[in-house]
């Protein structure tokens, strides 16, 4: 039996797991696909504080190198539900283990909704991105799109705006539905152009490096290509925690309706980074979170 088990692999997942064991519990990390979460998306990280700069994917490398020393214990499973017993917790998994914890940590993250095209997962870092704040530097002084109508999309936009020569916006509705006041910033500026029922089709690359976004209009069918440098989706997150919504409440989009304490309605029970509501989703939130967590946690087990 293990004092916490952390649900998810992320830069979430990995703080808790880490400031658990430096409190001097075991913890055992599950994490369905591979660890690091969306950061591994991220072909440079230049915002984490004390790194001037790494991949996605040699951060993740490292920080899985830590809590391994620390004395982690990991498994590539899928974990399909948490069954309450009081002060102990089983995590059950798609692949048939079932593992029992004093403490439960949900870091199960999100996933970017993608538009469902060809070649579109290889192009992830190779011109298609999701977060200005992350790889908006990449693209100073070139063109992107940017994918979606929504507040994000247009927080995105703005941001980028500020760096790039020419920011497309593409819209597959008839008009943007984030607020007033981002579209009037927005809009505003001159090396932003706005297009409504554009829906993108396809996606051309050369050398592996994305080159055009080809598109449809949705009213006259018309076909359209525009040469960009980047493309930036904001379409949407989808959060994945239905199958603890017994154990922690979720808003009306799908999140854990925690604050920044991370608890739940399940003593034992604690939710941290991405899949939890909150204003910011960023590498360092994540991580914040995993620490109080774990902390509550490890508070959690020394009061029984």
């Amino acid at each position: 039996m293990y004092d916490v088990i952390v649900v998810g692999g992320g830069p979430a997942g990995m703080t808790a797991a880490l400031y658990a064991l430096r409190n001097g519990k075991s913890a055992l990390v599950i994490e369905k696909h591979g660890f690091g979460g969306q950061i591994t998306y991220s072909p440079k990280v230049e915002n984490y504080p004390g790194t001037l700069q790494m991949s996605g994917n040699e951060f993740a490398d490292k920080f899985l190198e830590q809590i391994l020393a620390q004395g982690a214990e990991v498994e590539l499973e899928t974990v399909t539900s948490v069954e309450d017993c009081g002060e102990k917790k089983i995590v059950h998994t798609e692949e048939g283990s079932a593992f029992e914890g004093g403490a439960v940590i949900l870091a199960t993250g999100v996933k970017h909704r993608m538009l469902g095209l060809p070649g579109e997962n290889e192009l992830v870092g190779e011109g298609i991105s999701f977060c200005a704040v992350c790889d908006g530097d990449f693209y100073a002084g070139r063109t992107v799109c940017v994918a979606g109508g929504g507040n994000s999309a247009l927080q995105e936009a703005i941001l980028l705006s500020g760096k790039c020569k020419e920011v497309i916006m593409l819209q597959d509705m008839p008009v943007f539905t984030g607020e007033k006041t981002l579209q009037d910033i927005l809009f505003a500026r001159e090396n932003v152009t706005a297009h409504t029922n554009i829906k993108i089709t396809g996606l051309a690359q050369e050398d592996g490096q994305l080159r055009d976004v080809e598109t449809t209009n949705t009213e006259t069918g018309e076909k359209k290509t525009f040469a960009c440098d980047g493309l930036f989706l904001a379409i949407g997150l989808i959060p994945e925690n239905g199958a603890f919504e017994n154990l922690a409440a979720l808003n009306d989009y799908g999140y854990f309706d925690s604050g920044e304490d991370c608890t739940t309605k399940t003593p034992g029970v604690f939710v941290a980074g991405d899949c939890r509501k909150k204003t910011l989703r960023q590498v360092t939130t994540a991580a914040g979170d995993g620490a109080v967590a774990a902390i509550a946690a490890c508070r959690y087990l020394d009061a029984k």
